[in-house]
């Protein structure tokens, strides 16, 4: 597939359009009651991570793919070598952290842009990617993955109180797609004020960005529960299919 985006070039200067990538390593995944965090767990004979690092070292535009890890991480030095843009760094507490953690680990040859995605995301499609990193270049304005709400959503506690309106409600997705500057700084302040930052969209949000919505397919799901392992299963395959035809 002909990319639409230059192509990084080393030198100790931002290049414009280049891109790296970061994926938030650090946690445990204790909703998965698995004895390792979910990241390692087995679907179809690889870790969810390697079918996410698998993913992203299909895209040619990025420079290098940083993935943020406990320091005391004992799996990630023994996954297969997937690529030599793979560079590994030290996960925080929370992900914002470890994302924030990530982006002073580039600062010496800082890129333009980061596309910010979650380990165990494994299904994203390259298409989608990649069409969140056209639109958000051509506008020159960062942007999230996104699918709209389709269920009735209620407010409540014990008992429904509310039927929230849904037609402008939309799940964010990721990849997350920001300039280097915009998010660091964004998360920095943010963090530094106690700020809770539950994605990268929300720390742009509070700096008051924008943030652009980029329609993606709702099978790019999260795997955090066992039934969420079941349901990757069967969508990776149904994927495999799809691009057999």
């Amino acid at each position: 597939m002909k990319h639409l985006y230059v192509f990084y070039r080393a030198n100790n200067m931002k290049n414009n359009n280049s891109i790296a990538a970061i994926v938030p390593a650090a946690g445990v995944g204790s909703r998965m009651q698995h004895s390792a965090p979910k990241q390692y767990i087995k679907l179809a004979g690889k870790t969810i991570l390697e079918h996410t690092l698998c993913k992203l070292s299909q895209l040619k535009s990025l420079s290098q793919i940083v993935v943020a890890v406990s320091q005391t991480d004992p799996f990630f030095d023994s996954l297969a070598h997937i690529d030599s843009r793979i560079l590994r760094a030290s996960g925080g507490q929370e992900r914002a952290d470890s994302v924030l953690n990530s982006l002073l680990f580039l600062e010496n040859n800082p890129p333009e842009w980061v596309l910010v995605h979650d380990a165990a995301r494994p299904l994203v499609t390259i298409n989608d990617i990649e069409t969140l990193i056209a639109h958000c270049i051509a506008d020159d304005e960062g942007g999230i993955l996104a699918s709209k709400v389709k269920d009735t959503i209620k407010r409540g506690n014990t008992h429904s109180e509310q039927t929230v309106p849904r037609d402008d409600l939309w799940q964010a997705l990721t990849p997350q797609f920001f300039k280097y500057d915009e998010l660091k700084n964004a998360l920095q302040r943010a963090l530094c004020e106690g700020v809770t930052i539950t994605d990268e969209a929300s720390a742009i949000e509070w700096a008051n960005k924008p943030v652009k919505l980029i329609a993606g397919r709702s099978d790019n799901i999260k795997i955090t529960t066992p039934e969420d392992l079941d349901l990757a299963g069967f969508l990776l395959n149904k994927q495999q299919n799809e691009q057999a035809l």
